[in-house]
């Protein structure tokens, strides 16, 4: 009978036309098909998400585009490498030379015309200092850099996360008191005046960890990491500590702050009116719903963490692209300027797409087609 009636009343032909008149699938004539909608549904949110990613990446491409722009540009104005690597006893014939060879001869938007075509091809450039491609200088110390960085935000996140979920849950008592006063030493503590009575106390009065280096690495997928062995470990945890102290105290207060407002919300209080144990409420309900602001704060800041390294590997000597950036000013190394800015600049929006993702993994209420 259910055959029949279908086949007589034309519903096999049904869902086309309902989608293209209702938008609904499984819904007609008051007949609810249950299976159908939720593929619909379904393929909704996925064009939706890929919308949404298409036009993230449209946008990515034109901050990439303005990025090279105002990064070439102010990179030439800092100063002129010619003065730098040229001796002063060269004479005009040999300065003329090297300038051709180095490709200063040329106006600054060709210079610029040259340096986006290179780049489409994988190309930012030879250091004009070691003669290598900037790219490759770059991509040898990336992964000291992107250690103490992971290092220093993991530290943020397992001792931020807990004592600001302490001082929130027991914001009157002394140690929540304290926590919150501690935590201002993290934002006003200069970070190379800290990393330096860090190297004093634990490093030169007593002598529990090294102070400079990188220490003894090992190789995982042909690249050396420091996490992987014990002396690593050692040399890499005061870095990390000073890299991460004021990640620290932001976390705490962000943690603190999202505690304290979810609290009183209804929700609370009827999970502890159902009887639910205190932990499963604060570790269930509360920890989950304010992590999405903390997820946002930490993919921020891991991208702030590894461009402003700098001023730790300059104390620590630690061997990542924070010292090579360094010297490369130094001597006006516009090459490998540029290319360290071009991927600073990659990075924030991989780190910044990747938390929008997150979003939807930690609140299902958070659709990506609504970002779109």
């Amino acid at each position: 009978m259910a055959r029949w009636f279908e086949r007589d009343s034309g519903l096999s032909r049904a869902p086309a036309a309902i989608v293209a008149a209702t938008g609904r699938l499984g819904d007609h004539n008051g007949l609810f098909d249950p299976g159908v909608a939720p593929v619909v549904d379904g393929a909704r949110r996925c064009g939706g998400m890929i919308t949404w990613l298409v036009r993230r990446l449209i946008q990515a491409v034109f901050v990439v585009l303005a990025m090279t722009v105002i990064v070439f540009v102010g990179v030439h104005v800092i100063g002129n490498p010619v003065d730098i690597l040229i001796s002063p006893e060269a004479d005009q014939a040999e300065r003329a030379r090297i300038i051709a060879a180095l490709g200063l001869d040329q106006p600054l938007w060709r210079q610029y015309l040259v340096f986006v075509g290179d780049a489409l091809h994988g190309n930012l450039g030879r250091s004009f200092v070691f003669n290598e491609p900037a790219l490759k200088l770059i991509a040898q110390r990336m992964p000291a850099t992107m250690e103490l960085a992971v290092t220093a935000v993991l530290l943020s996140v397992l001792i931020g996360v807990p004592l600001g979920l302490y001082a929130g849950l027991k914001p009157d008592g002394w140690i929540g008191r304290s926590i919150m006063a501690g935590s201002i030493l993290g934002f006003s503590l200069p970070t190379f005046w800290v990393g330096l009575m860090l190297i004093m106390v634990f490093a030169v009065q007593l002598g529990w960890l090294p102070s400079t280096g990188r220490g003894q690495t090992a190789m995982l997928f042909g690249v050396p990491w420091s996490f992987l062995t014990w002396d690593g470990l050692r040399h890499m945890f005061l870095p990390a500590l000073n890299l991460s102290l004021f990640n620290i105290s932001l976390v705490l207060r962000l943690t603190r702050a999202g505690v304290r407002e979810t609290l009183p919300m209804d929700f609370i209080k009827f999970a502890r009116a159902k009887g639910l144990r205190p932990a499963r409420v604060i570790f269930v309900h509360v920890l989950k719903n304010i992590m999405i602001p903390v997820v946002t704060v930490v993919g921020l800041e891991l991208g702030s963490t590894i461009a402003f390294a700098v001023v730790t590997e300059s104390v620590f000597a630690w061997p990542g692209m924070g010292k090579l950036i360094i010297d490369s000013i130094n001597v006006l190394d516009r090459p490998v300027i540029v290319a360290y800015l071009m991927m600073i600049v990659l990075l924030f929006i991989m780190i910044n797409l990747l938390v929008d993702i997150l979003y939807t993994v930690l609140d299902p209420r958070v659709r990506l087609e609504t970002k779109a």
